[in-house]
């Protein structure tokens, strides 16, 4: 590994433990993909011979495939460790070497929200409001470290008892994510802040907070990423409307939704004129509530006009950029520079290298602070 950076790779059917070392001396490649709106998923590429023990380890036992492994890589960057992800195996790939050589194992997993979906509970009553139903449902794989963490929307909506009783529809992650798209929110397993530990968030997709360094471009001795460039499409702005039926007259009402709330605030200074209105009229056989909350998610999806693609190499940048927060970008020019929200990040680590790409967004141009935080 790199100076100042060491990986550890942890394995086991539910809890995972440190791998033997001739598993970790086999590992060649890590591949880790977190986005904001998705699954996390990762690959891990080991060169093994056709008698290598470890080939038991990922594919079969006995002759019945393994039920479940857990994976876990904890990158430790200049003494602080840092979960990459923890996850579960959902694919094994051998491809044989040429001329006699290695052949390469590859592993492909996601996150623990992948256990999420294993069995189908359908028929269970969930007389409450859907945040209470989402943490009472989380609430059963709190074994394998996963701590619910629901968010109630600035909208709630209350179901009524004595008018209906909701029961959950298939598995536990399609009913959760279920509920996300009708209250207008985002759910995923991030893996940590400690090994061991997951957030299942469930709640609106937040871009508020501490930023992260900036990434510096075009700034000499102070640039610390590889690539940076950037997009802005201000066809891309769109103004949801909604549509409420009036209880007496059952006449529809539209409604525009705006694309800013209090957990979605401006990022940037000039943001462009939505010339597009989507009508959404699957809206409107819900409630008020659910077709606000339907509409301002709808409105936030459509109102990053400007995105950024980019790579760096950990070591110059000094820590792991995290996805689903915010960071700084510097170098960039007047209209650029300022605060993104990174919507994802792809993780690369080879013996010697540690490199990220990433997927920057925002609303508008021209920053809205003055000063970016280094």
């Amino acid at each position: 590994m790199l100076e100042g950076i060491q990986l550890s790779l942890y394995i086991g059917p539910a809890l995972p433990l440190p791998a033997p070392r001739k598993v970790v001396d086999a590992l060649t490649r890590v591949e880790v993909t977190v986005k904001s709106d998705d699954v996390s998923g990762f690959q891990l590429f080991f060169s093994v011979d056709k008698n290598s023990s470890i080939n038991t380890l990922f594919l079969f036992s006995g002759g019945s495939p393994i039920p479940l492994i857990r994976v876990m890589l904890v990158v430790t960057l200049q003494g602080t460790p840092e979960v990459l992800i923890d996850g579960v195996v959902t694919n094994t790939e051998l491809q044989p070497g040429n001329d006699g050589g290695n052949s390469t194992l590859v592993i492909t997993g996601e996150d623990l929200s992948r256990v999420m979906d294993y069995f189908d509970f359908s028929g269970i009553p969930y007389p409450m409001p859907d945040f209470v139903k989402v943490a009472t449902i989380i609430a059963k794989y709190s074994p394998l470290g996963i701590v619910p963490a629901p968010v109630p929307a600035i909208l709630t909506d209350f179901p009524i008892p004595t008018n209906e009783i909701p029961a959950q529809e298939g598995t536990d992650l399609y009913y959760i994510l279920g509920l996300a798209r009708k209250n207008g929110h985002v759910f995923y397993v991030e893996s940590g802040p400690a090994p061991g530990l997951n957030i299942a968030y469930w709640g609106p997709e937040i871009k508020v907070g501490i930023p992260q360094p900036a990434l510096s471009i075009n700034m000499d001795a102070h640039t610390n990423v590889e690539s940076l460039s950037f997009n802005f499409n201000s066809e891309y702005k769109t103004t949801p409307v909604v549509y409420v039926n009036e209880p007496v007259t059952k006449m529809p009402i539209p409604i525009p939704i705006p694309d800013i709330s209090p957990l979605n605030p401006p990022l940037g200074l000039v943001q462009p004129i939505a010339k597009k209105v989507e009508q959404l009229g699957e809206a409107a056989k819900e409630n008020p509530v659910r077709a606000a909350m339907f509409g301002l998610k709808k409105a936030a999806e459509t109102s990053d006009a400007i995105t950024a693609d980019g790579s760096l190499s950990v070591l110059r940048y000094g820590r792991i950029l995290k996805a689903r927060r915010l960071v700084g970008v510097r170098g960039a020019g007047h209209a650029f520079d300022g605060l993104y929200f990174v919507t994802s990040v792809k993780s690369t680590i080879e013996r010697g290298t540690f490199n990220q790409r990433f997927t920057l967004s925002r609303n508008g141009l021209i920053s809205i602070t003055q000063k970016i935080p280094v």
